[in-house]
């Protein structure tokens, strides 16, 4: 968490470069030269109110953005030395803001009606922005609580559950409806949603566990990570568990699998170096005890545990690529297995539709984000697999322009 004496000299050792390269590696184009600019001349309401307006996920994105692969990774005070930590002066302003002073008028209804199919940083964003123009919107809901990704996949030691619930008093106070345990394809058809709006929106996210496509997968202590993450306490782990994969998902079920008091091992067929996970998140991993074994790819799960191989990079063609090394198998004991490999989408959603998915499950879209079915949009995680929160953000924030713009066209036709 940010500390506000070392966030003013961060602020004094920036160099509020015209054409900032943090700004350019930032996948919403945050204006972070003018934001350390204003906080450096203590103008912070005004600082509060640019991070808001150009990401409304900012305070979230604060904390759980890949900063060194982004804004601190592209710093030019990083070339010879320590970068800039802009993140710890965003989540300053950021949390401030949101948790205390950012709040909505209900607007003037322009009576226009908008669906929302899901309540993760994607849905949220739209309705937000959308019914800030007037429009009336229905978010549907498949979990108790909205929030996604944000609520049932990511830890409360990572991310308070009071940051989230701000998001629905705001939503709450533009007057949108929010409709919990609502399971679209389910509980109602997606075709009955679609003829009662004047447009929909689809980002119900990726929430299906990919396979790995190995022998033993569907034995019942093998879990997926977004299961898990869940509700933890559900699940006997035994005294080890072995955490499949190397991105985000499996360092935090690593984390909460280990403070369960479970013994934690992270396999990966690959090096860090190529773990996809933010690196402060890996390195919180080993501080917490967490354990890790590198260049090991699962084959198989037996009833002992996993059959691993060894693995390493080479290159072929000017390409690294990982192989198994052969007649390298090794048994690895445990009690469970936690797997964290990727996510795709629960297609059930168009169960009634015809909504069109690629092979790879994922709903497809054209240039205006408008999928096959007229008036229907999609985005996010559904669109493009499991991806980072700032990137779906920044995409809502295009879906709800387009959105608007053909509810406005279809007026004037």
């Amino acid at each position: 968490m940010y500390n506000l004496n070392t966030n003013k000299l961060e602020s004094e050792r920036c160099l509020l470069c015209k054409n900032a390269r943090c700004t350019k590696a930032c996948p919403i184009s945050t204006d972070i030269s003018r934001v350390i600019g204003l906080y450096k001349e203590d103008k912070k309401e005004e600082a509060k109110k640019i991070l808001f307006e150009n990401n409304p996920f900012s305070s979230v994105c604060s904390i759980v953005c890949d900063w060194y692969r982004q804004c601190a990774g592209s710093c030019i005070r990083g070339i010879k030395g320590e970068p800039i930590h802009f993140y710890e002066i965003e989540q300053e302003l950021s949390i401030e803001y949101l948790l205390n002073d950012v709040s909505f008028k209900l607007p003037k209804y322009n009576g226009k009606k908008v669906a929302v199919i899901g309540g993760g940083p994607s849905g949220i964003t739209v309705a937000l922005i959308l019914a800030q123009k007037g429009y009336k919107i229905t978010m549907f809901e498949a979990e108790e609580k909205i929030g996604g990704v944000l609520r049932y996949g990511i830890p409360q030691f990572r991310l308070d559950r009071k940051i989230i619930d701000k998001y629905e008093d705001l939503l709450l106070q533009l007057g949108v409806e929010i409709k919990n345990n609502i399971y679209v394809g389910k509980d109602i058809l997606l075709d009955e949603i679609v003829k009662s709006y004047d447009a929909t929106f689809i980002g119900s996210g990726a929430g299906k566990a990919k396979k790995m496509g190995i022998n033993g997968e569907n034995n019942e202590f093998v879990y997926s990570a977004i299961d898990f993450l869940k509700n933890p306490s559900n699940y006997k782990l035994g005294n080890k568990t072995i955490i499949i994969g190397g991105g985000n998902v499996a360092m935090d079920a690593a984390r909460v699998a280990n403070r369960l008091n479970v013994d934690t091992t992270v396999y990966y067929r690959k090096t860090f170096e190529n773990m996809p996970a933010n690196k402060i998140e890996i390195d919180d991993a080993k501080e917490e005890g967490v354990k890790f074994e590198m260049f090991k790819a699962p084959v198989e799960i037996t009833l002992k545990g996993i059959i691993f191989c060894d693995s390493q990079n080479v290159v072929e063609d000017g390409k690294i690529v990982t192989k198994i090394v052969e007649n390298s198998e090794q048994l690895v004991e445990c009690d469970s297995v936690i797997v964290a490999v990727s996510q795709t989408t629960l297609k059930d959603i168009s169960t009634d539709s015809n909504l069109n998915f690629s092979k790879w499950d994922l709903i497809e879209t054209d240039d205006s984000d408008m999928t096959n079915i007229e008036g229907v949009f999609s985005c996010g995680d559904v669109v493009s697999g499991a991806q980072t929160v700032v990137l779906a953000v920044n995409n809502a924030k295009r879906t709800a322009l387009n959105i608007d713009k053909y509810i406005k066209e279809k007026i004037y036709e």
